[in-house]
């Protein structure tokens, strides 16, 4: 059994081994800091090298897929969009835990897996006659696969919601929402939702027109920039520290809001002075990942209380109230000659911000201008 290194195999085993590659250093790293989100995501890569091998094998002249292994599970493509689903929820709340109850997402692929594996058992001659008799006659590999694009498009509506409410919760939790904002993951499910459609597609148009194996290495040579895209985007984002977002409890009544909102004016004023002076003093929108929870845990309440009290008292979300800062610190800094060797972009560093595209559209909400714009004006 020799694989036949070629213009067709050879871009989908490198994929194939980029995606093993990753696995590995996902577990490892899940094993070294005891993260569950590192875990699922070892996990969910190495399932989706299994979306490119049966083609990998076949362009390699490598046929014990269609030979001794014939029947054998070959993918997870029943399973992935769980794996997805549950890695976000990972993200989100680093203190969440697989329950028992969520077993039952692997249900469908648990059925594919004992279904496959029952017939394969009984032998190639079985193998033959059930596949002429029974799997394609009945059209049961249209089943699965529409139970596959059923899935995909069922968790991804439901990851694309649940990443939606993060987004919409971040900006009152950190300075820098950017941070965490998990643009990545949300390209790579409309990627992902996109490659199912395409997938689609191309057996569509091979039922149509009886199209050859050859034709459907481009479907699997786009699954191959998913598997780069999910592995390299995956390892070098930025891991959030305690993040606990639970949108389950969004909606529901917070006894520490409810506190809140009985308090007096001058409790309120009591807080609001605490705050402006720990900003003021100890300049704590310097910190780019500044938190609500590290200035509630300064000032000695919890982060609802402090959130309602920005929101009462300064009517802005966290985000807003510490950028305020920051585009003081930035105006100032651009009239102190001490800091005249610095770019503007050197500038909003200095002052908090974490990148150009944060600064840029910080400063102008707060002034109605860019930072060049507002720089020329102020000559």
């Amino acid at each position: 059994m020799q694989f036949n290194f070629n213009l067709y195999s050879t871009p989908l085993l490198f994929g194939f081994m980029q995606g093993w590659i990753y696995a590995g250093m996902f577990w490892l790293r899940a094993w070294r800091r005891g993260r569950w989100s590192d875990g699922l995501f070892g996990v969910l890569i190495a399932a989706f090298t299994f979306e490119i091998w049966e083609y990998m094998l076949g362009f390699a002249g490598i046929e014990i897929l269609w030979t001794t292994l014939e029947f054998f599970p070959r993918n997870f493509n029943l399973l992935i969009p769980a794996l997805a689903w549950f890695y976000l929820k990972s993200q989100f709340n680093t203190h969440w835990q697989l329950r028992w109850q969520d077993w039952w997402h692997a249900a469908p692929f648990t059925l594919y897996l004992a279904y496959h594996l029952l017939v394969f058992s009984l032998g190639p001659d079985f193998v033959e006659w059930w596949k002429t008799e029974v799997h394609f006659p009945w059209g049961i590999q249209y089943m699965e696969a529409i139970l596959s694009f059923a899935l995909t498009a069922l968790y991804f509506y439901w990851a694309y919601q649940l990443y939606r409410q993060y987004r919409s919760w971040s900006p009152t939790q950190f300075s820098n929402p950017e941070l965490l904002s998990f643009d990545w993951f949300r390209n790579f499910l409309l990627a992902y939702f996109l490659s199912s459609i395409i997938g689609w597609s191309m057996t569509l148009i091979d039922l149509w027109l009886n199209l050859d194996f050859w034709h459907d290495w481009w479907d699997e040579l786009f699954n191959v920039g998913l598997i780069y895209y999910l592995s390299i985007a995956g390892y070098t984002q930025t891991q959030p520290r305690q993040l606990v977002f639970e949108p389950s409890t969004q909606n529901a009544p917070n006894p520490e809001m409810a506190k809140t909102d009985k308090l007096s004016e001058a409790e309120l004023q009591h807080w609001q002075e605490q705050l402006t002076r720990l900003m003021e003093a100890e300049k704590m929108y310097l910190e780019p990942e500044l938190a609500l929870a590290d200035l509630a845990r300064r000032l000695g309440t919890n982060a609802s209380l402090l959130s309602a009290t920005i929101n009462r008292v300064f009517e802005k979300n966290f985000n807003d109230y510490v950028n305020t800062y920051r585009v003081d610190a930035v105006i100032k800094l651009m009239a102190d000659p001490a800091a005249a060797h610095l770019s503007l972009l050197g500038i909003g560093l200095e002052s908090g911000f974490n990148s150009k595209a944060t600064f840029n559209r910080a400063f102008k909400k707060a002034t109605g201008m860019t930072p060049r714009e507002y720089a020329l004006a102020n000559q």
